[in-house]
């Protein structure tokens, strides 16, 4: 039988503990919140498409690669890995979708007061770590 990465079909991860089919399982329910995230602001995307990314580099191949080469996923995802950065465009987007969407959300959604700072606490905190990530064309201008 030829040695193929893509044939392993009932073989156990690279860890032997959990099975190709939990983990591809679980690799899909990240892809699925990462896309969440994108749409809500309390939501990470990044986050989740890594341990995606994890999920099928440990169990196939084949999604693996699908995931790095998505058109809106894929770059994200190589330029984290390599870099530990994030495009401008990409933070840019997601501090005003935090700011629009989150701060409808309160403004019109949220009555009590409390739970308006929280959420806002919340919101800020996201803002805050986002605005904080290496932006990848600074660490590309660097570089040359």
């Amino acid at each position: 039988m030829e040695n193929n990465p893509c044939n392993n079909k009932s073989k156990p991860s690279a860890n032997g503990l959990i099975p190709n089919f939990i983990l591809t399982s679980l690799g899909f329910l990240f892809v699925a919140l990462g896309a969440i995230g994108l749409l809500l602001p309390v939501m990470p995307t990044t986050p989740f498409l890594l341990v995606a990314a994890a999920c099928f580099a440990n169990s196939s191949p084949r999604f693996h690669s699908w995931l790095l080469n998505m058109r809106v996923f894929g770059p994200l995802i190589r330029n984290w890995r390599e870099t530990r950065s994030i495009p401008k465009k990409a933070k840019l987007l997601a501090i005003i979708t935090i700011v629009l969407v989150g701060g409808s959300s309160i403004a019109f959604f949220v009555e009590a007061t409390l739970l308006k700072i929280l959420i806002a606490a919340i919101l800020l905190l996201h803002i805050v770590f986002i605005a904080n990530i290496k932006n990848t064309e600074l660490l590309a201008k660097e570089e040359s």
